[in-house]
């Protein structure tokens, strides 16, 4: 059978016609919508930089960390949000009450930072982590430091305690 010029028309057409490809527009929203949940979703929960070379002691306490100035003790080195302030061995070796060096860096750090309402009054906020070991004459010079350079609302990193273990235990 012989086909009408209509039939030749549409043939020729279809033959042109490419298969449809697939529609990436939808799915990038998609994604998107997914990434920007993600990110607000995640940020909920603080977290604590780690560091290999020190163990931080357990607690039991239940609240969460909150977002403020990490000061990190190391075996060898004083950090100010991972930036080297001064040597652990000098700080022990000096007779100073304070630590000059962590003193000029607090002051530079409390100059980036606004000052909320409440630590105006209380002081700023700053958490030390530091390895459980740590001698206690370093942690004192460390903390009367931060309270003269107005950093006096002082919190300590732990690891929190898993609710089987014993006080005590390891």
């Amino acid at each position: 059978m012989k086909m009408s010029r209509r039939a030749r028309r549409m043939a020729r057409h279809h033959k042109r016609r490419k298969v449809p490809g697939l529609n990436l527009v939808s799915l990038m929203d998609i994604f998107t919508i997914l990434v920007f949940f993600l990110l607000v979703n995640s940020s909920t929960a603080v977290q604590l930089p780690g560091a290999k070379d020190f163990k931080l002691p357990l607690s039991s306490a239940e609240k969460k960390p909150e977002e403020t100035l990490i000061l990190m003790v190391t075996s060898k080195d004083l950090l100010v949000q991972g930036r080297k302030v001064a040597s652990v061995a000098e700080i022990l070796h000096s007779e100073a009450a304070t630590i000059d060096a962590l003193a000029r860096e607090l002051k530079f750090q409390a100059r980036k930072r606004l000052v909320a309402g409440d630590e105006e009054k209380e002081g700023r906020h700053i958490t030390i982590m530091g390895d459980k070991g740590i001698p206690y004459r370093l942690l004192k010079k460390i903390m009367a430091t931060c309270t003269e350079a107005d950093y006096r609302n002082i919190a300590l990193a732990v690891s929190q305690k898993s609710p089987g273990k014993v006080a005590g235990g390891t």
